[in-house]
């Protein structure tokens, strides 16, 4: 287990531990330690490891699946992922109300385990994007993106190969109608995804996967500190619930 030294740039903004998140760690993550890294010392939250093959999540808040390639993509990226032991677990979570959070090959996971609808596709251009993009929320009503402003555009970056989000128009049509798009590329489309959809949020809310990276842009000295937002929204709805349940 990793535990991080809280440390903080210059200018950004303090932000008291309120949260617990468990970072999973499949064989082929190359982004744990990004998650890591930017959860305990650029957020200041408790932070741990979960190995992919435990089957306990222990005393978590939220869950973290990273980026990377686990188990080398082979089949199709998460189609193995799914099967480890921790995802078992993971779906336990999420169906009890957990926060969980798929990012890049994380996203791609949790599509293959039958937590969020659609599938990540070979980029249009059949080429890795590896750059800075812009997003917007595509709604502020969630645990991921109530932080965010509606309409000012995130700069965050994304690296990946398989992309591009393709589902069947009735499933696009009905996370449209439930609010359940929580993030658009502006301006540019890196990947080709259908209506340009960067993330999506599952029928309870409370699981979002998204292809751009947050947790790398935590720091100012990564050029950009936008992705703060997301973790800051899911901070900000712990916070509520634990008061209602003290009130």
């Amino acid at each position: 287990m990793v535990h991080y030294e809280v440390q903080r740039g210059e200018h950004q903004q303090p932000f008291p531990p309120a949260m617990k998140f468990g970072v999973v760690i499949f064989p082929g993550s190359n982004c744990d330690h990004d998650a890591l890294y930017a959860l305990s010392r650029n957020l200041g939250q408790t932070t741990s490891e979960i190995w992919h093959e435990s089957e306990d999540l222990g005393d978590v808040d939220a869950v973290f699946l990273p980026g990377g390639f686990s188990y080398g993509d082979y089949l199709r990226c998460g189609a193995i992922a799914r099967f480890s032991p921790v995802i078992r677990s993971v779906r336990r979570f999420a169906h009890a109300g957990g926060l969980v959070l798929g990012v890049c090959n994380g996203f791609q996971i949790l599509v293959e385990a039958g937590l969020l609808p659609g599938v990540l596709m070979r980029n249009q251009g059949l080429r890795f994007v590896c750059r800075t993009v812009e997003l917007v929320p595509g709604t502020t009503d969630s645990a991921f993106t109530s932080e965010s402003l509606p309409g000012k555009p995130l700069r965050i970056p994304v690296a990946h190969g398989e992309g591009r989000y393709f589902a069947d128009q009735a499933t696009l049509d009905r996370l449209e109608a439930e609010d359940r798009v929580a993030f658009r590329y502006h301006g540019h489309n890196p990947n080709g995804s259908q209506r340009a959809i960067a993330g999506v949020l599952s029928e309870g809310r409370n699981v979002l996967g998204m292809m751009p990276h947050p947790e790398r842009a935590c720091d100012a000295v990564v050029g950009s500190t936008d992705g703060i937002a997301v973790f800051r929204s899911m901070i900000a709805a712990t916070e509520a619930v634990s008061a209602g349940y003290a009130g």
